[in-house]
């Protein structure tokens, strides 16, 4: 059963080796020298530790008052691996533990996975499996961002044992492959070993046994490569990895030939005593189990005797089972309980789980009294380790989980922010660009209504100073006509009458009285004529008058066939238009249009009234519809409103505004006749 142990004791060394920390470390050059002493004396293994500890007590108060920065997080590397070295723990991972605050907050991812890899070797070396893995699990996701793939394939190795101790063969299988995924990036002859060693123990362990021995060969293949250090013994590890494969498919004479042929590697007892002894066991055991008990015990006595000058626990148990093993066989059920009793002790006393179930299935064979308790306890036992290795998995895939779970939202926080920081910046052009467009729209518009208004101004001056043209043609023909009248009919006859009554009045007779009877009818005949051509005269000043409300009425009329609302309209007699200046008539005309403009636009109104009114000395235009009204305090920079203030103002008038939202509008102009 030894055999099964063979790759762990091996990896564990390799680990190990891997793990320690610098030994001769050299300084920098910026380091200042006190330092540099306390630090060389810290790490020098002649002087004892007590005075080790003080010298790098000294070099962490020098280090503890430096900026953090890369030289200052290298020191601190240096000071916890001398804590390291004289095995202080606690105190190598209080210096890592700020290591890591350290290259968190200056952002140093290289530092930060190194860190965690020195806690790691902290939590391999207080036992707590599922630390070890999280800070491992970590450092890899950390050399995959940096694309260390050196050190990433050590962490994953490290992943893979720990999988492999605890069960998780497919996961196991899982990372070894990954491991040969990434060494054909780059040249790792011995990392190629260890992950063709592995592929081979774990297809061992799913009874892939074909598979199992192709992975073997290749790792012997890549032992046999010459940049591997032959003190590794790595040939002679798989080669008993192999045989011990053979052993658990009861091929025994295929496993005698893999321990005989590892038993001859060169130098194998100087290099690796500890697989010395483990091939020696597994080669009497396979004696055993073949027969051939020529050589027995001695092969078992010379593999237990180094594993007890070597203190491999493990390893002695494991003998001692096969000792109680052949005394069995040999009948001698004194010894091989005595064997297996002693294997117990050991086991428990030092709490290897695992070996205490060997132990209790041989004690239930050489114990037939006592078998139903062995085998009670050895369910029990097997029950909770089950139960033990499941929650370990669990924990291992919840590591996992959690640190990828946070990581996956320090980078969606990441995205997001910068997501914000794109939108906002989008809405803020977009903004800009409405901005600037509507700025622009708005000059355009302006400009346009000013262009409008000015072409309008003209229409209408034009049209005004056409009418008064003819309003002044027809007043000259009236005068003519009048003149022509006055001349040619009254005056004439005014002049016959009054020579007439002159004669008449030297007469003093009746036929005169008649005759100046009949020239006072004639002189009221005149004062008809005259009184016909004064109310010409007042008509001539009605037509002069109904031009402007004649343009108004026409503009209403074209309003009554474009506006939805029943327009009223009002003007008022009174109003003497004649007192009231062109431009001003101008821009009464031009507010009236702009005020049916917003109707339409925005009002929604079902009825609009329009008036003219004489107010005291002053005309007031008064418009008023039924529609949804406004906020007038967010309608101040409206053009229209803007145009008709201008105007009413321009020519000396007031205007003002009464509307409210959902009560209609009444626009108040009012302007002083001159």
């Amino acid at each position: 059963m030894g055999y099964k142990f063979s790759f762990f004791f091996f990896i564990f060394f390799i680990l190990v080796n891997c793990t320690n920390h610098e030994i001769k470390l050299n300084s920098q050059r910026q380091t200042p020298d006190s330092l540099s002493s306390f630090l060389e004396i810290a790490n020098n293994d002649s002087v004892p530790s007590d005075k080790r500890k003080i010298f790098n007590d000294k070099a962490l108060a020098i280090v503890s008052n430096q900026s953090n920065d890369a030289a200052n997080r290298e020191n601190y590397f240096k000071v916890a691996g001398r804590y390291y070295n004289i095995k202080l723990w606690d105190e190598y991972r209080d210096i890592t533990s700020r290591i890591i605050q350290n290259s968190k907050s200056a952002k140093d991812t290289a530092s930060l996975a190194k860190a965690y890899s020195y806690m790691f070797d902290y939590y391999v070396k207080v036992n707590q499996p599922d630390s070890v893995y999280q800070y491992n699990y970590k450092a890899e996701k950390l050399y995959i961002i940096l694309g260390d793939n050196e050190n990433l394939v050590q962490t994953l190795l490290t992943k893979a044992v720990l999988q492999h101790n605890y069960s998780d063969f497919l996961g196991c299988e899982r990372t070894a492959i990954q491991m040969l995924r990434l060494l054909k990036k780059y040249n790792n002859i011995q990392m190629e070993y260890e992950a063709n060693n592995l592929l081979g123990i774990v297809y061992g362990k799913l009874q892939e046994y074909d598979l199992s021995k192709k992975y073997y060969d290749k790792a012997i293949e890549l032992a046999n490569n010459e940049s591997v250090p032959p003190n590794y013994q790595y040939r002679a590890v798989t080669i008993n990895n192999l045989g011990s494969m053979y052993s658990i498919q009861k091929k025994y004479g295929l496993a005698k030939e893999q321990f005989l042929k590892g038993l001859a590697e060169k130098d194998l007892l100087r290099d690796r005593p500890d697989l010395f002894a483990m091939l020696n066991d597994n080669l009497a055991y396979t004696y055993l189990k073949l027969g051939n008990l020529k050589g027995l015990p001695d092969l078992f006595e010379k593999a237990l005797k180094i594993r007890e000058g070597s203190k491999l626990i493990s390893g002695i148990i494991i003998s001692k089972i096969h000792l109680s093993e052949y005394y069995a066989l040999q009948k001698d059920s004194l010894n091989a309980v005595a064997m297996v009793g002693e294997a117990y002790r050991l086991a428990d006393e030092n709490k290897l789980t695992r070996d205490l179930l060997a132990v209790l299935r041989q004690l239930s064979d050489v114990d037939p009294k006592n078998a139903r308790k062995y085998s009670s306890e050895y369910y029990k036992i097997s029950d909770s380790l089950d139960v033990a290795e499941r929650k370990t998995k669990n924990k291992f895939a919840r590591i996992e989980f959690e640190t990828d779970e946070l990581a996956q939202e320090k980078t969606q926080l990441v995205e997001q922010r910068k997501t914000l920081i794109y939108i906002a910046l989008g809405i803020i052009l977009i903004g800009v660009f409405i901005f600037v467009i509507r700025v622009q729209a708005s000059k355009n518009r302006e400009l346009r209504l000013i262009q409008e208004q000015q072409k309008a101004n003209e229409e209408i001056y034009s049209l005004m100073i056409s009418q008064q043209d003819k309003v002044e043609e027809t007043r000259q023909a009236e005068k003519k006509r009048i003149a022509q009248e006055l001349h040619d009919g009254v005056l004439g006859k005014l002049f016959g009458t009054r020579m007439n009554l002159g004669v008449l009045n030297t007469r003093k007779d009746d036929e005169g009285i008649v005759q100046r009877v009949g020239y006072i009818d004639e002189l009221k005949t005149l004062e008809q004529e005259i009184r016909e051509i004064s109310h010409d005269l007042n008509s001539e000043k009605m037509a002069v008058f109904n031009n402007f409300v004649l343009m108004v009425s026409n503009f209403i009329d074209t309003q009554r066939t474009v506006c939805q609302a029943d327009i009223l309209f009002n003007v008022d007699p009174a109003i003497e238009w004649n007192a009231v200046e062109n431009t001003a008539k101008i821009n009464l005309y031009r507010i009236l249009q702009e005020a049916f403009q917003n109707i339409n636009k925005h009002a929604k109104a079902q009825h609009v009234t329009v008036t003219f009114q004489k107010k005291d000395r002053h005309i007031q235009l008064e418009v008023e519809d039924d529609g949804v009204g406004f906020v007038y305090s967010k309608k101040r920079n409206g053009i229209g409103l803007q145009n008709m203030l201008s105007r009413i103002t321009t020519s000396g008038g007031t205007m003002e505004i009464i509307t409210r939202p959902e009560d209609g509008t009444k626009l108040q102009f009012e302007l002083p006749l001159t």
